[in-house]
């Protein structure tokens, strides 16, 4: 099974990763999108990230009614900060019937020389790439283990979210449902 992981914070996830992961999915050879909930990025500080368990939950929340969309904990149990190849060889011991690719921004791609052993990434790994504004991807238009998808380009952000939390705002329109409702009544990004 051809199966596209979607890694991020999701602090808290929006309609924009939706609308990525299902593009992704419907448009692509990918057969399912999993939604990776990183503990720590290597590259954020951890101090403003929400309980991990909890950014679990709202991913759950939010992919109820997608079904070939999924949530996996599977950094939960890896040393942290989470480092996407030590990710890529536990996953694939574990479930070996799956091909597994990354989903990630142009803006990721960016820097992705940055990231532990990502040659090794490319050699074993196909990676789907959808546009951010200002992303210059130039570098990589011609890799084989590179496709870049004409994803609608979404211009949310989960600081922004959380600020809007904090000011007071009503960021109600951003969130899929089940995760407005949710955080509504919860002093997580108050």
């Amino acid at each position: 099974m051809k199966t596209g992981l979607f890694f991020g914070s999701f602090n808290p996830i929006h309609v924009g990763h939706l609308i990525i992961a299902n593009h992704i999915c419907e448009f692509s050879d990918l057969d399912q999108v999993w939604f990776v909930v990183s503990p720590q990025n290597p590259f954020k500080e951890k101090s403003s990230l929400a309980n991990d368990y909890d950014r679990l939950h709202l991913v759950n929340l939010a992919i109820e009614d997608f079904p070939n969309l999924r949530a996996s904990n599977i950094e939960f149990g890896l040393p942290q900060p989470s480092y996407t190849i030590d990710t890529l060889t536990v996953l694939k011991e574990k479930y070996p019937d799956h091909d597994f690719s990354i989903i990630m921004g142009a803006d990721n791609l960016t820097n992705f020389k940055k990231w532990k052993n990502y040659e090794q990434i490319l050699k074993h790994y196909s990676v789907y790439v959808y546009p951010r504004i200002g992303a210059e991807t130039k570098e990589w238009k011609d890799h084989p283990k590179i496709s870049f998808v004409d994803a609608p380009i979404v211009e949310i952000s989960s600081t922004f979210i959380r600020q809007s939390f904090k000011d007071g705002k009503d960021p109600h329109a951003m969130l899929p449902d089940r995760v407005w409702k949710y955080l509504e009544g919860s002093s997580m990004y108050q």
